[in-house]
């Protein structure tokens, strides 16, 4: 079947459907002969139809193809022989089934596809939540819910992530992170493969144009890319990832349901540094402008980033990178759309918990860390490394089903087993392993930056050693919602926390804490204290400390707070800690101590001694002055 065509107006990469038929275009130098191949879906029919060379602006070719129904085919681009996979394809076909080892069998055919009809958002809008307002959490969408996270076939797929929203509103998160759910290949080929986003024809220039392709190679997978941290088709959602027939409506209606419940979404996309930087920020403005997407983690070298932050249509959408230049910073208000995303906050915490070089004066720095014109995530452990519950139960990695014998993943975790390699019945390292993972939790929420949580470590999910799982889809990589239960009250703990945090605002100020009485009221807005009253030593030896936050910081705005005191002793034995006078009619009382197993009292409790707190050895400590 033939078509009629006509010059495209090369104002859209991709395809681009008008009432005078289907737009398509594609980068392809005009000395290149390119063409669009169709497939129809029933017939398997093929419809070439050549690009004349006349039809280039530049590197870009633009075809109008007259009156073609695109719910009938699929579609890919030959430029010079090679078959190719349009990279601004709004949705891919082929992928549908995760790890489908029969596709490397028939050639590995993928191809593009069209994304359909226009969805109705329904009035939707970003909730643009406030950077002290926020608590991200961290997830992979096949990860998340596949070992009793959903029923049935649901598990793995963006709809079962929508079935879990309350459950992240009641842990009071605020922001979603999904990693990698564009669509990306998931099976890593062996060396002499091709990867099947593409399908290269040996045709000699003797063959003429309607030649069939040369019979393909067979390709074997060799290992699962469970994480997606590769070069992929980013401007479609994995298809493999939906419950449904339609990838696309199902990421779109999760999306939706997480602005209806007041919750953002933030995509983590990873770009190879040799790909084209115009095409980054295409991917980034279709992402906000076609699925509302409120933020990106950035990941890879040599990304455009001045370009991001000056982009209009990026100008209110969250960037997360691992660090932003200071004549970015400068230019940014209170209001900044800037995070740096990284690791410089664990690993203190690692390091003073286990007692691994430690330093309390990096420790206290880093809680009290914000920024002007940015502000930064905090957390304890990430999906690049243990697990929250492995950083107290490993003290070596075991990456060996990885297949690199033990090779691959950080070699230095700052983490320690207590006495035992990995799972344990004695009570007494259980014990310790819990008030650690309480103390590190505690660490992260009391903090000044942004707290995130990886999934499954609310409820103390373990790789068995394994500090980067980047190819364990199985019950390594997945996390185990049979822990769930056992470990709940390690969950309400979680909650608690995160809900304390959201009623003291003076422990979530958006701008940097002055260490002074800056406007008067009588108490620096932050304090240190140790064995003496506002005075705190931090010699190496010295593993105690006292932080006191002054809750009428912000007396002139009418949003008064209590004072804070939060005590820290990472010593092994117990330690005094002097307690500032805050007025004769306020009195210091404790609210949570993490050396109980429901740290979070149910009433406070009026302290005896009102000028020495005496707190245990590896704990936390939570006073209220009022």
């Amino acid at each position: 079947m033939k078509y009629a065509i006509k010059e495209g107006n090369y104002a859209k990469m991709g395809t681009m459907v008008t009432l005078a038929g289907t737009i398509f275009t594609f980068e392809g130098e005009k000395e290149a002969e390119c063409a669009v191949l169709l497939y129809r879906i029933r017939t398997g029919e093929v419809v070439r139809i050549e690009v004349p060379r006349e039809y280039c602006v530049g590197a870009l070719r633009s075809v109008l193809v007259e009156k073609l129904d695109i719910r009938q085919y699929q579609y890919n681009y030959e430029i010079n022989g090679r078959e190719l996979v349009d990279p601004y394809a709004d949705r891919i076909e082929g992928r549908k089934n995760w790890f489908d080892l029969s596709r490397c069998r028939q050639g590995c055919r993928v191809r593009g596809g069209f994304a359909g009809a226009e969805y109705d958002w329904e009035g939707d809008h970003t909730p643009e939540i406030s950077q002290e307002d926020m608590v991200m959490y961290k997830l992979h969408v096949r990860g998340f819910t596949m070992d009793g996270g959903a029923r049935g076939r649901m598990r793995g797929t963006f709809a079962a992530v929508k079935e879990k929203i309350p459950y992240l509103r009641s842990l009071g998160i605020t922001t979603v992170e999904l990693m990698p759910a564009y669509e990306f290949e998931e099976m890593v080929f062996l060396s002499a493969a091709k990867p099947s986003d593409y399908t290269e024809w040996k045709q000699k220039k003797e063959q003429g144009e309607d030649a069939a392709p040369q019979e393909q190679e067979r390709v074997e997978a060799e290992k699962v890319n469970f994480w997606g941290y590769v070069p992929g088709n980013y401007f479609a959602p994995k298809a493999a990832y939906a419950f449904s027939k339609d990838e696309v409506t199902e990421l779109r209606d999760l999306i939706k349901a997480l602005h209806r419940n007041s919750m953002e979404c933030v995509m983590e996309m990873y770009f190879d540094e040799k790909m084209n930087q115009n095409m980054i920020l295409d991917v980034l403005r279709f992402w906000v402008m076609q699925y509302h997407v409120d933020g990106f983690h950035l990941i890879g070298s040599a990304l455009p980033i001045r370009a991001m932050t000056q982009d209009l249509v990026l100008r209110r959408t969250k960037l997360f990178y691992t660090g932003f230049g200071q004549e970015l910073i400068e230019k940014r208000n209170e209001n900044s759309h800037l995070y740096v995303y990284n690791d410089e906050y664990s690993y203190p915490l690692r390091r003073l918990l286990n007692h691994i070089d430690a330093n309390l004066f990096e420790f206290v720095n880093q809680q009290k860390k914000q920024g002007r014109g940015c502000a930064y995530i905090n957390y304890a452990a990430i999906n690049n490394g243990f697990t929250l519950a492995d950083v107290f139960m490993y003290s070596e990695k075991h990456n060996l089903e990885n297949g690199e014998n033990n090779m691959d993943g950080a070699d230095w975790n700052f983490s320690s087993n207590y006495g035992v390699e990995g799972p344990t019945r004695r009570k007494y390292i259980q014990h310790l392993r819990r008030r650690q993972m309480r103390n590190a939790m505690a660490m992260v929420a009391l903090a000044q930056g942004v707290p995130l949580i990886a999934s499954g470590d609310e409820f103390c999910n373990s790789q068995g050693g394994n500090n980067n799982a980047y190819c364990q889809d199985n019950k390594v990589g997945w996390v185990n919602w049979k822990d769930a239960a056992k470990n709940a009250a390690f969950t309400e703990y979680i909650r608690k926390l995160f809900a304390f945090r959201r009623e003291h605002r003076i422990l979530r100020m958006p701008q940097p804490m002055h260490m002074k009485d800056f406007c008067g009221m009588g108490y620096p807005d932050l304090s240190y204290h140790g064995d003496n009253a506002w005075v705190a030593g931090f010699e190496p030896s010295r593993q105690a400390v006292g932080m006191m936050y002054c809750g009428e910081r912000d007396k002139d705005s009418g949003r008064r707070d209590d004072f804070i005191y939060i005590a820290y002793n990472f010593h092994n034995g117990k330690k005094f800690l002097a307690l500032p006078r805050i007025g004769k009619e306020k009195n210091w009382y404790l609210v949570m101590d993490t050396t109980k197993e429901e740290p979070f009292l149910e009433k406070e409790e009026r302290l005896e001694k009102q000028d020495l707190l005496e707190i245990g050895g590896l704990s936390v400590r939570i006073l209220i002055g009022k």
